[in-house]
Parts: structure tokens; sequence; C-alpha cells
């Protein structure tokens, strides 16, 4: 896995080197790097670097002067650079170093607020910006935070940003309006959360790491991001011995009469994904469909039913004897995944170390104001680690949080992340499919494999595996839950 930190973090163990004088040595070092990625997005784009164009945004601290010595590089093989300097300075030596190399310097006046302060401040930045082929956003770094003014850049032109978007929470991923779009964010010392979460992950584009020796002063990181070996490695093994009770027997309570489709769908998923059995609990509509669509699906006799675990949630609606059935269940203190209507049923006194609960925001905010957490979506969204881990300790139970990235925490905070979410997933019925599919792996799971950092990691695994499956369902154009539900467990990890 990937570890991530926090911008604190990574200020924290910058602040030893700089004290020791090495600030000049770790700039130059990240400045390389991000010359060094800016070129080969030049070369990607159009197919040379020599005689690009390139300017650069540049603010007043450290970041700025990243940038700066990034643009005197660049000038070094034959790229033509403008410094556009947003502030009332900007980083002595670094400006010096760029100016030495013949680069035109523009003065881009203050960031203002409101529109009509951007276009007069702005207007020497906006000529400068005309017919360039690559802008490079070197404002803001990891400690700022707020409202922000930049001047427009092209729709058409990659943006490379130095560190991190301008404006973006290293921290958090919360950004306010107005930060610039990333086509590659080449960010140094470590992989920091607020580019993996939030409103960042959206923002940062493709992300490069930079080494410039951080690593050994860093300690615990705050979320590993899962890999395509690591959910390969992660996905429950079949025994060459195993038979079908023995493989894993799943337990799965969806469908009403007004939402029978879902039940259908995460049936699906979960036989797909290569349970031993998979053992269906519905009212007399949806059951005649999985009856159906799902022919490896048996019915259950009811919610005492021996399994391995159980999913529990899609399209349950307000059926009451489907919800007292998740009810019995909650109550036996067996593994289960918790999800949709079935979040609606639990209490925090229910929670236990075996559950994995899988809220969107909108479910996450019912499951924190049941556990006396007054919070709005808008908080979570702007905060998705934050909630989604006081959730996980309000309930004692694993929380995955849904989402373009997909947040898996335990009550001790330990955390994974999943970025492989296609935009394809935001269609209806995908979150049936990954609770099949999440519901498949559980049960196939060792039961001594369920401590809550080996549930996280599981979880993490099947929000991958999942977005895989969304892949593999658009290969040939259009896309639908149903297709998605039928990919499920076709990605090669138990080949």
């Amino acid at each position: 896995m990937i570890n991530a930190y926090t911008g604190t973090q990574i200020r924290a163990a910058e602040a030893g080197l700089l004290a020791a004088g090495e600030g000049a040595g770790l700039m130059r070092t990240a400045a390389h790097g991000l010359a060094h990625h800016t070129m080969a997005l030049l070369r990607a784009r159009y197919g040379a670097v020599y005689g690009a164009r390139v300017a650069a945004l540049i603010g007043t601290g450290n970041n700025g002067g990243d940038g700066l010595y990034a643009l005197a590089r660049l000038a070094g093989r034959g790229v033509s650079c403008t410094a556009i300097l947003l502030g009332d300075r900007a980083h002595p030596e670094a400006l010096a170093a760029f100016e030495r190399t013949g680069g035109r310097v523009i003065d881009g006046g203050v960031p203002a607020s409101g529109a009509r302060g951007k276009t007069r401040r702005f207007r020497a930045a906006a000529e400068a910006l005309r017919g360039v082929d690559l802008v490079i956003d070197a404002v803001l770094g990891t400690g700022a935070q707020g409202r922000l003014s930049l001047p427009e850049v092209p729709t058409d032109v990659p943006v490379v940003a130095c560190d991190l978007p301008s404006g973006v929470d290293a921290d958090t991923g919360a950004a306010p309006d107005g930060v610039l779009p990333a086509d590659v964010t080449v960010t140094f010392g470590a992989l920091k959360t607020g580019l993996c979460v939030g409103a960042g992950r959206l923002l940062a584009g493709r992300i490069e790491i930079v080494d410039i020796g951080l690593e050994a002063l860093l300690g615990q990181p705050d979320l590993r991001i899962v890999t395509g070996s690591d959910a390969a490695a992660l996905t429950p093994r079949i025994r060459a011995d195993a038979h079908k009770y023995s493989r894993g027997v799943l337990g799965l309570i969806a469908g009403s009469d007004r939402y029978p489709g879902a039940a259908v769908l995460a049936a699906t998923a979960a036989v797909n994904t290569s349970v031993g059995m998979l053992r269906t609990l519905a009212p007399e509509r949806p059951a005649a469909l999985l009856a159906a669509a799902v022919p490896e699906a048996v019915p259950a006799e009811g919610p005492d039913a021996r399994v391995d675990a159980w999913a529990m949630g899609p399209g349950l609606g307000d059926d009451a004897q489907q919800l007292a059935a998740v009810g019995q269940v909650l109550d036996s203190r067996q593994r289960a995944i918790v999800d949709a209507s079935a979040l609606r049923t639990l209490q925090p006194a229910q929670g236990h170390i075996g559950l994995i609960l899988t809220p969107h925001a909108g479910e996450l905010q019912d499951l924190l104001g049941r556990a006396g957490v007054r919070v709005t979506v808008g908080d979570i969204e702007a905060d998705p680690v934050r909630w989604a881990r006081w959730a996980a300790v309000g309930y004692s139970s694993v929380v995955l949080l849904k989402g373009h990235s997909t947040i898996c925490v335990a009550p001790d905070g330990y955390g994974v992340v999943s970025l492989n979410g296609p935009s394809q997933l935001a269609t209806a019925g995908s979150g049936d499919v990954l609770t099949g599919m999440l519901g498949a792996m559980l049960a196939t799971s060792e039961p001594a494999n369920s401590s809550t950092h080996d549930l996280v990691e599981l979880a993490a695994a099947a929000a991958y595996r999942h977005g895989d499956a969304a892949r593999l369902a658009g290969r040939e154009g259009g896309f639908g839950a149903g297709r998605l539900a039928q990919e499920a467990g076709r990605d090669g990890y138990l080949a």
C-alpha cells in the first residue's frame, strides 16, 4: 500500500531539516522533480520540450520558490518561461536563479477577492497566459487555507500543480472556490491525505510523488492507499480441498416488493465474486425474481440461518419483516455488511467488531446524528475522513464511506482508501453490487482474520475490485448496475 500523510505531518517532518539549514537542498530537489514531470507532460502532449512555452503562477513563499527553480531548469532545456508573480514579494534566491536564465518576469498583482478586482489586477497575467503550452500552479503550499482568487487559465492548457493545487487543504482535501484544477500534481516528500479525499482528489489529477528525504521522519501514516496488487493479495483464497460450505456461506437480506431489483443485483454480484453458497431472505416478489435470475441462490429459512456472514440492506425500503430480520442479525452480533435501509435500524449500542457499515454521505449524516453528532452533508464532503472516523468510533464498527474516494476506517483510526472509483459507478444500483461483492469476500474470509484492521483492508480491496468491475463493464460502451454485477469477480484476482 502507499502511505499518505497530512500536510501537518509533512511540515513537522520538514521542520527539523529546515532548522538544520537544509531548506535550499530540499527546494532544489523538489524543483528538479517538478521540472522533470513538467517535461514529461510536455513530451506526452506536444512531442517535445524544446521551444515549448510555459508560464508559472508564483506565490510569495516556498511553493513559489519551488516553481521558480523549476522554471530555471526548464529554461535550461530550451523552454520559453514566464514567471507571473502573485504578491508583493517572491523567494529571493529562486527568483535570482530564474532571472539569470533570461526568463521573463511579470507582476501579476496581489490575488484579489471579487470578480471586478480579479479582472483589474490580473490583466497583465491574463496577457502573459495567452498562447502558453502549459501552466505551473506554484502559488500556495501545504500551510495555506482559505479563499483564493487566481488568474483565469485557458481551459485547453494543461496545468501542473506544485505540491498540491493552490488552496486545497493538505490535511482534509477541502477546497474553496477558485482552485485551479490540475492535470498533474507533483507532490513532495510523500503523498498527502488532501490529494486523496474530498475535493482535493477531484482537483489533483494524476499524482506524482517526489522523494525529498522525509520518509524516515514521517512516523505513522494518516491513511494508506490500496493498489491493484494489494486488492489481489487481500482477496480471500479458495483452498484446493474446499467445498461449497467451507469456502463461505453468505446470507443476504435484500429486496422488497417495492424494490425487488436490488436483491437481484446484490445476489448476482455475490455469486460472481465466488462465494461458496448464497442464502437469500426476501419477500415473495423479489424471491421469485431471484429464483429466475440467480438460480445458484438458496432461500434462507430466516435470519437464524447458518451462514459465515450476512449482507443486509439493498432494496429493503420500509418492509417491516425485512427490517425486523436485520434487527435479529444485529442482535446476534454476527459478521455482517450493513448497507442502505439496514443502516436506519442500527443503533450505536448494536455496533461491534464484526460489522462493516457502508453509507454514502447522507446516510453517514444520519448515523452520526443517532450517535449524538450533529453534522451536515457539506461538512462530511469537506472532511470525509474525520467524520467516517467519528462514525466508526460511535458504532464500534468498520465504516466504508462511499464516494469518488472510498474511505474505509476502523474505530482506532486506521484507514485505507481506494482511489479506484471511475465515474461510471455514480449510477443507481452500484452500491447494491458493492454490498454483494463485499459480503462474498467477508463470508469467504477466515473468521480469525476479522480484526478491525483486517476488515478495513478487506473493505478497501472490495472497493478496488468494484472499480475494476466498472471498467470491465464499460469496455463496450453503455453502463448499468446489471452489467456491473455480471462483471463482479471477473477481474482475475482468483485465477
